[in-house]
C-alpha cells in the first residue's frame, strides 16, 4: 500500500465527517441548522476555530442555491491556501546547503514517537549518502537507546550513547565532539519525552540547546519537534509552549494513519506559522514522508472520492 493510500485511510474518519456535514447544505440557501452542522463537524475534525470562521464567511458570502460540488470546492480552496505555507524544502536539501555538521535536536511529549521518528529520518539521510550520527539522549528509557542500537545496527549509523540515567547533556555534547571527529553530515539528536507544562523539564531541554550552540555557534540548525496527529488542540498548545521555549523550526506530525482529528494539521499551520518538515502515516519506513500540502487535502478533502 502507497503511503498516499495510507494517509487517505488515515483520514476517512474526518474525511467522511466533515464530507457528511457539506453534503447538507447542497440545495439550500444558508440554512442555519445546517452551518451549525458544517461548523461543528469541523471543530470536531479539529480543523481550528480560525479556519471555520474563515470558510463560513466564504460560503456566506456566496449567492444561490449550493449544487453537490460548492461547498466541497469552497473548502478546498481555503485548505490549499492555508497549507502550502506549512510546505518546506525536504530535509535533505536543508542539510546538503547547512552546515557540518549539521545538527537536528529532537523534541515532544512521551508517546509522540520521537525516537522512532528519527530512527526513520537517519535510514532515510543514508539513502540519500548524507553520513549520519545517532545520539541517545533519552537516557531516561533504556528501550529508547535500544531501539536506536538496533536502526544503527540495521543502516550502519553509529549511536553515541551513555548508560540509562545519565545526564543527557553530556551524552549530546560527546555526540557533537564525535560528530566533528568523524566529519559527519547530520547529528540527529533523541530527547526523553517530557510534558510542555514541566518546567524543569523544559529547563533541561534549554540547556541542552546551551550546550550545542556553545560547541557549535549557530546550532541546533533545526529544532524538530514531534507532535501526536491524534491529539487535535491539545497538539497545538505543545506546539506553541514548545516553541516560546525553544525556538522550534519545524514540525513532525505522527500517527496520521487513524485520527478523526486530522483537520489540526490546517490549524497548526494556520495558527502557528510553522513548517511541516514530515508526516508519519504508519510504521513502515517508507511512511515517514515530506509535507505535501495538495496530497493531504486531496486526501482530507478530495475533488473525488477516493477509492474504497
Amino acid at each position: 500500500m502507497s503511503w498516499i493510500q495510507r494517509l487517505q485511510d488515515g483520514l476517512a474518519k474526518t474525511r467522511q465527517t466533515v464530507q457528511s456535514s457539506l453534503r447538507r447544505l447542497v440545495g439550500s440557501r444558508l440554512d442555519p441548522a445546517a452551518l451549525e452542522d458544517v461548523e461543528a463537524s469541523l471543530l470536531q475534525a479539529d480543523v481550528g476555530v480560525r479556519t471555520v470562521e474563515r470558510f463560513l464567511q466564504m460560503v456566506k458570502n456566496q449567492t444561490g442555491v449550493f449544487n453537490a460540488t460548492d461547498p466541497v470546492a469552497v473548502l478546498h480552496t481555503l485548505l490549499m491556501d492555508i497549507l502550502r505555507k506549512g510546505e518546506t524544502e525536504p530535509l535533505e536539501q536543508l542539510i546538503r546547503r547547512g552546515p557540518r555538521p549539521f545538527i537536528l535536536l529532537t523534541v515532544g511529549i512521551n508517546g509522540v514517537g520521537k525516537t522512532t521518528t528519527v530512527a526513520k529520518l537517519g535510514h532515510r539521510l543514508s539513502q540519500h549518502g548524507l553520513k549520519t550520527l545517532f545520539v541517545a539522549g533519552d537516557t531516561f528509557r533504556a528501550a529508547a537507546i535500544e531501539q536506536l542500537e538496533i536502526w544503527g545496527n540495521r543502516t550502519g549509523i553509529e549511536v553515541i550513547k551513555h548508560k540509562q540515567g545519565s545526564d543527557p547533556a553530556a551524552v549530546v555534547f560527546d555526540g557533537i565532539v564525535a560528530a566533528k571527529a568523524r566529519k559527519v553530515d547530520a547529528v540527529l539528536i533523541d530527547t526523553a519525552g517530557r510534558l510542555h507544562t514541566k518546567i524543569n523539564l523544559m529547563d533541561e531541554l534549554r540547556k541542552i540547546k546551551r550546550i550545542i550552540h556553545r560547541e557549535m555557534p549557530g546550532a541546533p540548525h533545526e529544532i524538530l519537534l514531534v507532535l501526536d496527529g491524534t491529539l487535535g488542540q491539545n497538539a497545538i498548545a505543545q506546539a506553541r509552549q514548545f516553541h516560546e521555549a525553544l525556538g522550534v523550526t519545524g514540525l513532525a506530525l505522527t500517527k496520521l494513519d487513524g485520527t478523526a482529528r486530522g483537520g489540526v494539521v490546517v490549524a497548526i499551520v494556520d495558527e502557528l506559522n510553522l513548517p511541516i518538515r514530515l508526516i508519519g502515516v504508519g510504521e513502515g519506513e517508507a511512511d515517514l514522508q515530506d509535507f505535501n500540502a495538495s496530497a493531504f487535502v486531496e486526501a482530507l478533502l478530495p475533488t473525488t472520492d477516493p477509492p474504497a
